[in-house]
């Protein structure tokens, strides 16, 4: 097999490392390129997680940096072209949702070179998110289409996406957090930073709708009532941590960190009392774990984790972190995570890859 695959984040390094992983052993002989665009260059949020990850180094690092939509979906496009028409792979596979993922899709769809797309079909219905844009047209211009859970292939059959291209395998971001978790259980992170197993919130805010404006100074204000009740963690994303410039004046029970690596975050994760989010992946994450995860959207891309009990919406109302010491106090049924959601989902991918490019 002669395969390319795309990443740009850190959340497309834990979808992808399982992935990679999968088709290498399924075909060592074979090529198996890796382009990194860039798109995250801090070293807390890339170098590190291919460190931990076992992923190996980038053949092609793009090194587009941050900037805006437009810019980042153009800076990718001119820059991966070249990559793909040098490599001339019979399959390129991306993950998620971020801007280098609609850029390699669109530059693939021009080359007309196969694309499949990981963790398809995943949708918020708010088309104000760039995010649930690049999903979108993502998928509509794929040839496989990889679901991680049930309701992703009915909205892929409503927008009118054929049967054929679409497979249920599974979550591969969970087979990561089961192949990494001998080594996160018991590694008690949060010690480090002056805290017990089971007596904290951890928190990660970082989506344009909130820390763009008001509403970050807002959130602030309720979690350090909250830091009252219960110390807060919060390993602030570089875009947080630069709407709130220095953060002076915090009380001492919200304690705003540095960007952690996968494995530290793993482990104040699976050690939280709660996780407060607006991400889509600790939503996931924290199903698996096991953890309340009380999330600061209005909807979400990922309802089979409100389904099972283990998510709640708050809404884009920071108000409402006020009362989440009373929310953790109330008891929970704790609930298997979803069909699929296993460690295997990256061979079963891997197995329709190999069938698909054989024949």
């Amino acid at each position: 097999m002669k395969l390319l695959h795309v990443v740009g984040t850190r959340p497309n390094f834990v979808k992808m490392a399982p992935v990679i992983a999968a088709l290498r052993r399924l075909d060592p002989g074979g090529r198996h390129v890796l382009v990194h665009t860039g798109q995250h260059y801090d070293r807390m949020m890339s170098e590190v997680f291919l460190e931990e990850l076992g992923v190996p180094a980038p053949d092609h690092l793009l090194g587009v940096g941050s900037g805006s939509h437009a810019a980042q979906l153009g800076g990718v496009l001119e820059a991966i072209a070249p990559v793909l028409t040098a490599e001339g792979p019979e399959l390129v596979i991306v993950p998620g949702d971020v801007n280098s993922t609609l850029a390699a899709a669109l530059a693939c769809a021009h080359l007309r070179i196969p694309l499949a797309h990981v963790e398809a079909g995943l949708r918020s219905f708010d088309r104000t998110m760039p995010e649930e844009v690049n999903r979108v047209l993502t998928d509509q211009v794929c040839d496989l289409l990889f679901t991680h859970s049930p309701e992703a292939a009915a909205n892929l059959a409503a927008e009118g996406v054929a049967a054929d291209r679409v497979h249920q395998v599974g979550n591969t971001m969970i087979d990561t957090l089961v192949a990494l978790e001998d080594r996160f259980r018991g590694r008690r992170a949060c010690v480090g930073h002056g805290v017990e197993p089971g007596s904290y919130v951890l928190v990660t805010l970082h989506r344009p709708a909130l820390v763009d404006g008001l509403l970050l100074g807002d959130a602030m204000a309720a979690l350090a009532s909250v830091s009252a009740a219960l110390p807060v963690l919060f390993p602030a994303h570089p875009r947080t941590r630069a709407a709130l410039g220095a953060a002076a004046g915090l009380p001492p029970g919200l304690r705003l960190l540095d960007p952690v690596g996968y494995l530290d975050f793993l482990s104040l994760e699976a050690d939280a009392a709660a996780v407060l989010t607006d991400s889509g992946g600790i939503q996931e994450e924290s199903t698996y774990l096991g953890v309340p995860c009380f999330t600061l959207r209005d909807n979400t891309e990922r309802p089979i984790t409100v389904e099972r009990g283990t998510n709640t919406l708050l809404g884009l109302d920071p108000e409402r972190i006020r009362g989440l010491p009373e929310l953790i106090s109330t008891p929970r049924e704790p609930a298997a995570p979803p069909p699929g959601w296993d460690g295997h989902a990256a061979e079963r991918l891997a197995r329709v890859v190999a069938d698909r490019l054989a024949g």
